[in-house]
């Protein structure tokens, strides 16, 4: 029998960050700029969902990240095409991307529906946003193994209401197993959180979790001013 698959919906976490030409630019060649942009964003509402944080001062390598979640690859692929043509696309170069799916965590069936994990963006002011990668010893190991060590993992999360995590799979479509996203409204707390998580046994399994961003949601507009 065919494995059926699941439903699920797309995402991709896209940083970009400004060019020296854009700081030269007069302030009303980039207000066009940035109203031909932000156009664009508008033409795409309601066919996908579009968060905008800026990581500006905080990654040497990025400005800004914009993460988007669509139905459909084509509907982000239309939205990265529309922007592209702007005039404001020669002055951004895209620096890093991160492309997963959703999909429901095998650890949680089972689990009360108190540690339930759902994916959907939030309004939380901070976003932290990381590939992961487990070993293949990992998938080579007994299910009831797995579970054991995920039901500790979700329980330390669990003792951190405040934050709240987004996971998506990347097998076969990015360089990751996962790309793993954490809201929440204090970033000393999201230390805290990721300490305990270090401590526990799956973390024995972790291949890579960087690059990591800290990302502030503010308005599209505010961000592409803030580039300088």
């Amino acid at each position: 029998m065919a494995e059926q698959t699941p439903p699920g919906r797309f995402m991709v976490y896209a940083c970009f960050r400004a060019l020296p030409g854009w700081y030269g630019l007069a302030k009303d060649e980039k207000g066009r700029a940035i109203a031909e942009y932000l156009a664009r964003v508008d033409d795409f509402n309601g066919r996908l969902l579009l968060r905008p944080y800026s990581t500006l001062g905080l990654k040497k390598d990025s400005d800004f990240l914009l993460w988007i979640i669509a139905p459909e690859l084509d509907q982000i692929q239309g939205l990265m095409e529309a922007l592209r043509k702007t005039a404001m696309a020669p002055y951004l170069e895209q620096t890093w991307s991160f492309l997963a799916v959703t999909r429901e965590s095998i650890y949680l069936k089972g689990h009360t529906e108190e540690v339930t994990v759902t994916v959907e963006p939030g309004q939380a002011k901070y976003l932290f946003v990381y590939p992961f990668v487990k070993t293949r010893e990992w998938y080579l190991l007994p299910m009831e193994e797995r579970q054991k060590l995920m039901s500790e993992h979700i329980r330390v999360g669990h003792k951190f209401p405040a934050i709240r995590i987004n996971t998506a799979y990347s097998f076969g479509l990015d360089d990751q197993d996962f790309v793993v996203s954490f809201e929440g409204e204090d970033p000393k707390e999201f230390v805290t959180l990721v300490m305990r998580l270090r401590e526990t046994r799956g973390s024995l399994y972790t291949v890579r979790d960087t690059p990591i961003f800290t990302c502030v949601k503010r308005p599209i507009e505010e961000i592409l001013w803030s580039l300088g």
